[in-house]
């Protein structure tokens, strides 16, 4: 049988890896963890991994599952986003090609990773000859924005991620210009929900780096709290009216974060998830 093969890709935030690695871990076949061998972010900045990061690697990995692939994913020639697409490929030829090839960061929580896994299996005919018939696989994100006291503020309208392909063809992260399927799934996604410094550090080295206007962002993000969330509006990184709203959720870990969140209502819904993958089966065919 064809593989679940899932990647990650390990750097400064690597801690996060410690709640997104379990949501996967029992359905996947096999686990990569890229690392930069110098830690080297995709910037040439440096990072440190603790030792006591591997071996947690050691003893969540019951199962051996795990592997660790260290090369120099750093290259000074290229630009940020050049050597995440790069790093990605790289990756996926360790997964294998002809198997299902799921990349995560460390920051993205999968929810139902099981209901996932099945889903693929139905769509398993497109690993017979993928580079002929590539395809995305698409759920939705929740995207976690600033940690309160007493909660969460989250982006009010889910966003669509690739996060598995049956051909590594990359062109922007993990996108190929590809079909895309869209599944009705979830992954929450620790994305600006970090301290200061540590959002710093990821706007700094990210694959968007050059995109983005860092001050600008960190200034709103400081500015926004569970008593004026709803009078502030267009937060995304890029294009800000992408994030038009916040909501909020009671809760401080990943457990109680889930927990409050009404996910049927987030969730896109059946209707909405069928028109736009039957406008991807027309666009394909008729390409």
């Amino acid at each position: 049988m064809k593989k679940i093969q899932v990647g990650f890709l390990v750097s400064y935030d690597y801690s996060y890896l410690k709640t997104a690695l379990p949501q996967v871990y029992k359905e996947s076949d096999s686990i990569f963890l890229a690392i930069d061998k110098e830690r080297k972010t995709w910037k040439g900045e440096s990072f440190i991994i603790e030792d006591e990061f591997f071996q947690w690697i050691k003893s969540v990995d019951v199962d051996s599952k795990i592997q660790i692939i260290e090369e120099n994913f750093y290259c000074p020639e290229l630009n940020s986003m050049e050597c995440e697409v790069r790093e990605r490929k790289i990756l996926s030829e360790k997964m294998g090609i002809g198997n299902w090839l799921i990349q995560l960061d460390c920051d993205e929580y999968f929810l139902k990773f099981k209901e996932f896994v099945a889903f693929l299996r139905t769509k398993d005919h497109f690993l017979d000859n993928p580079e002929k018939n590539q395809i995305q696989i698409s759920p939705y994100l929740i995207n976690l924005y600033k940690r309160l006291d007493s909660g969460m503020l989250y982006v009010e309208k889910t966003s669509k991620v690739i996060v598995a392909t049956n051909y590594p063809s990359y062109k922007i992260g993990r996108r190929t210009r590809k079909r895309v399927i869209y599944y009705k799934g979830l992954v929450l996604h620790e994305c600006v929900s970090r301290s200061k410094e540590e959002l710093e550090m990821k706007f700094s080295n990210w694959g968007h780096d050059f995109e983005i206007n860092k001050k600008a962002l960190i200034e709103k993000w400081e500015s926004v709290n569970e008593n004026n969330y709803k009078t502030i509006f267009d937060f995304y990184y890029l294009e800000p009216e992408r994030w038009k709203r916040l909501e909020f959720v009671k809760g401080t870990t990943f457990e109680e974060i889930k927990e409050n969140l009404d996910l049927e209502k987030i969730m896109p819904t059946s209707f909405f998830i069928w028109k736009k993958n039957f406008g991807q089966w027309f666009k394909d065919f008729f390409v």
